[in-house]
């Protein structure tokens, strides 16, 4: 089956060029876009339309040549777009453009592993490391964690400069200090203790690479507290002010007995993240409770500082450059400056001023909650003035009045007009936030959706169903429209801190108007696909539908997801390509 076009006697003709015909294009109208601006969105993007003939969703999308008629390319393109067979819907559900990564820049090549896989990739770095430069696995340890685990550049200035390295990162081919045998002084409790003893004992003296004796009791200590402090112990030197020998893993493992397995799992859980986090091509999934890192192939990918999208097997995704909620179509630095405005007091400084007075004694601000305009400021103060003009009661603010000092007119003025360039800036704010929070909040909503799906209607119309759609494979397409509502929903609430960051200038205006109709149009898409998957499903749910036309619900359902995710696809395209067309127009 194929789409449906709206036909020539449903659609008024006007006596515009040719170009300019088809149905989309009327609804540009009130826009008063120059027509090159119409040409390149009706070729650019798949636009909802609704015939008068027809009360049923039709999606057009047309690119027209000179002529008037739609281009052999561009016909291929639709025709691929456009078919759909009802018996299978596996080009939508499998590697189509209703894949949960619609919206993903590349297909890398990926792996997931659980912590016990990153171990043991690390483990095989430390012990290449310790054969190639022939030292002990806990000496390679340091000096990878001293080199961001980067074996190649470690092997580098390896050999290039042993000695370098060695004295930069505390690895000492001999101790700096040597005490005599016998009687020792520790160097932090300056208790006297016998060298003699063995270091497992309690009253051992244990030194680093560098000589300074320690009593066991002072290392444990010492040693306990940085790796409660933090990842910093990884790096840990000697306890001697001015040395600044290594305290590698053997040392740690020596002091620490098993009173100490809490810091022991500690240490190797720090180590452990330090290699993913400063690995190029690995990182950790951030969801909550998420024990997967996920590592890529392709180096040119990472590094660079684009955005790019990955999906972890937790079903969590996030960007790959800021590690951050998938954001498209806004870039990273976009992001961190949307959330830290969101966080920032000076929006409540901004409510303060727009939406209060100072009292004329005490200057404390003060917010009209009554009709009257007797404002009576609180104790201790208890002023009472007026709320128009601030004056004492009994004033006539109601007359104009020509103030004598002109001095006192020209600063009320200009706290005025500041009061109202925070009052519009404040609202502007207001506008794109609350529209923003409410898509998160609907895509909060998407996905307890989801999952009511997968789990309780899908089960139900598996039950009910007598003809061939009895497994619950075959409802794949439900769970495939919901993830694309998921992520629609994910892109339009990132298209709005991407509008309120659209300069105010005149010489944007084009820009945001253009901007705001495809926002609008996607919308109004997405909205669509919402109320099919939420409502009308519900009525073959609650058996408030013959089955009988569940097909058709279900040829509709997926038409809908593939649009969808179409329209979105190029929306993100063209708003992360900053709309050149509008500055080439």
């Amino acid at each position: 089956m194929k789409l449906l076009l709206p036909s020539s006697s449903s659609v008024p003709q006007k006596s515009l060029p040719p170009h300019l015909t088809s149905p989309f294009c009327f609804r540009l109208k009130s826009l008063a876009l120059p027509y090159n601006l119409i040409s390149i969105l009706n070729s650019q993007f798949l636009i909802p339309y609704k015939s008068n003939a027809n009360e049923e969703a039709i999606y057009i999308m047309k690119r027209e040549n000179n002529s008037g008629s739609i281009s052999s390319e561009d016909s291929g393109f639709f025709e691929e777009e456009a078919n759909v067979d009802s018996n299978n819907d596996s080009n939508y559900v499998e590697g189509g453009n209703t894949d949960a990564n619609v919206f993903s820049g590349e297909n890398w090549s990926t792996v997931f592993l659980r912590e016990e896989e990153v171990s043991q990739l690390q483990e095989d770095d430390i012990a290449g490391v310790s054969a190639l430069l022939s030292i002990v696995r806990s000496a390679a340890c340091f000096l990878l964690c001293h080199f961001s685990w980067n074996a190649n550049k470690l092997q580098e200035e390896w050999f290039s400069d042993e000695d370098k390295v060695r004295e930069t990162a505390g690895l000492l081919r001999k101790p700096v200090f040597l005490h005599q045998v016998g009687s020792v002084n520790c160097g932090i409790c300056f208790e006297d203790y016998d060298c003699s003893y063995d270091q497992s004992a309690d009253g051992a003296i244990i030194s680093a690479a560098c000589g300074h004796p320690f009593c066991k009791d002072c290392w444990t200590g010492y040693i306990s507290t940085s790796i409660n402090n933090g990842p910093g112990c990884l790096m840990l030197r000697c306890p001697e002010p001015s040395c600044s020998a290594a305290v590698d893993w053997d040392l740690i493992r020596n002091v620490l007995t098993n009173q100490h397995d809490h810091e022991i799992e500690r240490y190797k859980r720090y180590l452990l993240r330090s290699y993913v986090e400063k690995h190029k091509q690995m990182k950790w999934c951030p969801a909550p409770d998420c024990q997967y890192a996920i590592k890529v192939f392709d180096e040119d990918l990472t590094g660079n500082g684009n955005c790019y999208d990955v999906s972890c097997i937790c079903s969590n995704s996030f960007c790959w450059n800021c590690v951050e909620e998938v954001h498209s179509p806004v870039e990273c630095d976009t992001l961190g400056k949307w959330i830290l405005k969101n966080k920032d007091d000076s929006q409540n400084a901004q409510w303060i001023v727009v939406n209060t007075k100072p009292c004329p004694k005490c200057k404390t601000p003060i917010e009209k909650n009554h009709g009257c305009n007797h404002m009576r400021c609180s104790l201790p103060c208890g002023h009472h003035f007026c709320w128009l003009c601030l004056g004492p009661l009994g004033c006539k603010c109601n007359s104009f009045q020509r103030a004598a000092n002109q001095n006192a007119k020209k600063e009320e003025s200009q706290s005025e007009r500041e009061r109202k360039r925070l009052k519009m800036s404040l609202e502007r704010y207001n506008h794109y936030y609350v529209r923003w929070a409410n898509n998160q909040a609907s895509k909060k909503k998407a996905i307890e959706s989801l999952h009511m799906a997968q789990t309780v209607h899908i089960v139900k119309l598996a039950s009910r169903s007598e003809s061939s759609l009895t497994q619950i494979n075959d409802f794949e397409f439900i769970i495939q429209a919901w993830k694309q509502i998921i992520e629609c929903r994910q892109v339009i609430k990132w298209t709005y801190a991407y509008g309120y960051y659209i300069p105010e200038e005149n010489k944007y205006d084009k820009k945001r108007q253009l901007f705001e109709y495809l926002q609008r149009q996607a919308e109004h898409s997405l909205e669509r696909l919402h109320k099919c998957a939420e409502t009308e499903l519900k009525e073959y749910v609650q058996d408030w539908t013959p089955l009988e036309k569940f097909p058709e619900f279900r040829l509709r359902l997926i038409q809908l997801t593939n649009v969808t995710g179409t329209y979105f696809k190029k929306l993100v395209t063209a708003l992360e390509n900053g709309l050149p067309e509008v500055e080439s127009s």
